[in-house]
């Protein structure tokens, strides 16, 4: 295995005390305690590759090997007052970092950086599913690293040796843990998802729980608590109100833990006063933290149990948070497993150069933290430089630009521009299509359906999209897709945000809950560093770090570009309609709908192939320049850069001559991977991973 021979080089690699080395410093902030109990949880989803942290943001800058020394000391606390500690993971472990996608094969170095840390409880994630390769991944690495761990209660594979449909692991789980002795039955589902390339079948959930091994697990005898972990939303989601139901139907009386993922958000959801549902965020900014007392795991007790009581924390993935957490400091923190990790990162990251900088954002760009349009918000950059510039080198005829905001998965930051920020801002390997000479009557009503503005909306004209079964099956959830995902925590109302006796409140015994100061923090102090203030069903204390709230801004499903276009549309009579390949089926519809009769057949690739990712990149351009993605960048001596990689900092691609002797071996457990294929592909192929949630 990769890291089996990569033991012996990270001695080559200079000593990584936490963190990634240009890892900024994290922030002393005020936090509140983790609410320990007798059986607590903690939790990761949708890390999407971020596993070397957020090397932009001092909140979220731990990484994976931090994650793995900071689980080593709670489990030693839990060994110590005889409590217990699991760990779970619920899914897109893969795509939307360079650590990941910029690998050949993707993924090359992510699982067994990831197989390092003792995951109890793990399930797949609709990433892990778009394409053939990243599913047979899940098969041969991440289901043998984990074993009895990995549960698939509604996902199957065709056996990639055999061509057999089986479940891709166990459908369910029965443990029990390791100091309470107490019985746990586990079961790990995936949302309804359709876009998985066609390897994979994923059953639907009110269709799996009519399944006989269902019924008879969940009558189970001697079960103190059921967990139900899986790639679902644990908020309005019909996938888990059933399986809620099944259990409450036959065992009325025992408590249910939920843990969920998808939409990328904190969320803490009551399904009732003794089952609650935990969402732990996106891409290792959070770590879900939840507690469950009060269990009553003896047999033949005449005893009356308590009421079970559930906490919850959302803890920020950065060593402030987690030195305190654990009671450690920067010396006694770092165990021997999670340096060699983070080691291992520093050395991956090396190799695959993603520090290497192409120029300089001037400023932040943010996806849904301005508001749109404006200077501040990528999606603006994104309309008024990106596309346009793009679409003119490829060509001069008149041009409607479209894309899904979707697109875009995170902001970018003042500073450098590197190879891996290409693939944090836009992963997907999806590429542009044209249709040409459209009637320009028709093609300038596309964006306000698209947007569902208007007199006639998209989501009346899908309710008619059964008539066009060549462009596949629309539902409800599909119109979702085409955004981004809902901010990362429920957002406070305006008048919370400006009202400091709020925040002052917050900071004070909240609910009772006791507040750790940060060392030397007074009330005239420096000011609260901005961040997630979540409100769930608990209430508004659930973050581990009190922050001053951060305003998030809705965004249009899609932006357009006009391109080429004359002074005087009047005359206009034909325009060519440039789109990114997910939207193509919205596309084809809104046309259909607006009188125009146009098919797959009608539609030709453009941009010279180009990924949304290489449309991002300097280095992908049509021509030498970079001013068509990168006009606003400059190069490091403050110069608009003007040539392919001109001015750009090669310190760092310098820096890694010789780092590939310090890498041998890196790779070998890839080898049955069956080459790149990261999300975005055609919708014929299965679909895109621009979904809700991403």
């Amino acid at each position: 295995m990769i890291f089996d021979n990569f033991w012996l080089s990270i001695a080559l690699v200079p000593a990584v005390l936490a963190a990634q080395p240009s890892a900024p410093e994290p922030v002393k902030a005020p936090l509140r305690e983790l609410p320990w109990g007798q059986l607590n949880f903690l939790a990761t989803t949708d890390t999407h590759g971020w596993h070397g942290g957020h090397l932009q943001e001092a909140q979220y800058s731990a990484d994976w090997g931090d994650y793995i020394s900071f689980a080593h000391h709670l489990r030693q606390k839990a060994d110590a007052d005889g409590s217990d500690l699991l760990l779970v993971d619920t899914g897109d472990r893969v795509e939307g970092n360079g650590l990941y996608d910029a690998s050949n094969p993707k993924g090359q170095y992510t699982f067994d950086i990831f197989k390092h840390q003792q995951i109890d409880i793990i399930t797949s994630g609709n990433h892990e599913l778009y394409k053939k390769n990243s599913s047979d991944n899940e098969y041969y690495h991440t289901v043998p690293n984990f074993k009895e761990a990995y549960i698939a209660s509604n996902l199957d594979i065709y056996n990639p040796e055999t061509g057999k449909l089986q479940p891709l692991a166990q459908r369910y789980r029965k443990f029990t843990t390791k100091n309470q002795g107490i019985r746990i039955m586990a079961f790990g589902f995936l949302f309804n998802f359709q876009g998985n390339a066609n390897n994979t079948v994923v059953q639907r959930v009110e269709d799996t729980i009519k399944e006989k091994w269902f019924k008879d697990a969940i009558r189970e005898k001697d079960v103190d608590l059921f967990v139900v972990a899986g790639h679902v939303p644990v908020s309005d989601s019909p996938e888990y109100d059933a399986v809620y139901k099944a259990i409450r139907s036959v065992a009325w009386d025992t408590p249910i833990a939920f843990f969920g993922g998808h939409t990328h958000i904190r969320d803490y959801h009551k399904f009732d006063k003794i089952a609650y549902g935990l969402e732990s965020g996106r891409y290792m900014e959070t770590l879900g933290f939840m507690s469950v007392s009060g269990l009553d795991h003896r047999k033949n007790s005449s005893e009356i149990a308590e009421i079970p009581e559930f906490k919850r924390r959302y803890i920020d993935n950065n060593l402030y948070s987690l030195h305190r957490h654990s009671g450690k400091n920067e010396t006694t923190f770092p165990t021997e497993a999670g340096r060699n990790v983070s080691a291992s990162i520093s050395a991956a990251r090396k190799h695959l150069n993603l520090d290497h900088t192409y120029g300089c954002a001037p400023r932040d760009y943010w996806l849904n933290r301005a508001p749109y349009p404006s200077e501040s918000s990528i999606l603006t950059w994104l309309e008024n430089e990106v596309l346009p510039d793009t679409a003119r080198n490829a060509s001069k005829s008149p041009q409607l630009v479209i894309t899904n905001t979707g697109a875009m998965r995170f902001d970018i930051f003042e500073g450098p521009f590197t190879i891996d920020t290409t693939f944090l801002v836009s992963p997907f390997t999806s590429g542009f299509h044209r249709l040409k000479n459209v009637p320009y009557k028709a093609a300038k009503q596309l964006l306000q359906l698209l947007n569902n503005e208007g007199k006639i909306l998209l989501s009346e004209i899908m309710v008619m999209s059964a008539v066009h079964r060549d462009l596949g099956k629309f539902t409800p959830r599909n119109l979702w897709e085409l955004a981004p995902p809902k901010p990362p925590v429920t957002s406070w109302s305006q008048r919370e945000i400006e009202d400091e006796t709020t925040l002052d409140d917050t900071i004070r015994h909240e609910f009772g809950q006791e507040v750790l100061k940060a060392a030397g923090r007074g009330k005239h102090d420096t000011p609260l560093v901005p961040g997630y203030t979540t409100i769930d069903d608990a209430g508004k204390d659930g973050d581990d770090t009190i922050h001053a709230p951060i305003r998030f801004y809705d965004v249009p499903n899609c932006i357009q570009a006009e391109v080429n276009l004359p002074s005087d549309k009047k005359e206009l009579d034909t325009v060519d309609i440039v789109y990114n390949e997910f939207i193509e089926r919205w596309i084809l519809l809104a046309l259909r709908f607006l009188g125009e009769s146009y098919g797959v057949e009608d539609v030709e690739t453009t941009f010279d192939g180009m990924s949304f990712t290489d449309v991002l990149s300097p280095l992908g351009g049509l021509t030498d320049t970079v001013g068509k993605t990168g006009k606003g960048l400059t190069d490091t001596v403050g110069n608009t850069v003007q040539g392919v990689g001109k001015g750009a900092s090669d310190t760092v691609g310098s820096a890694t001559k010789g780092v590939g002797d310090t890498t041998k071996g890196l790779g070998d457990s890839a080898k049955s991977a069956t080459g790149g294929g990261s999300s975005g592909g055609a919708p014929a192929s299965g679909g895109n991973p621009n979904h809700l949630g991403l």
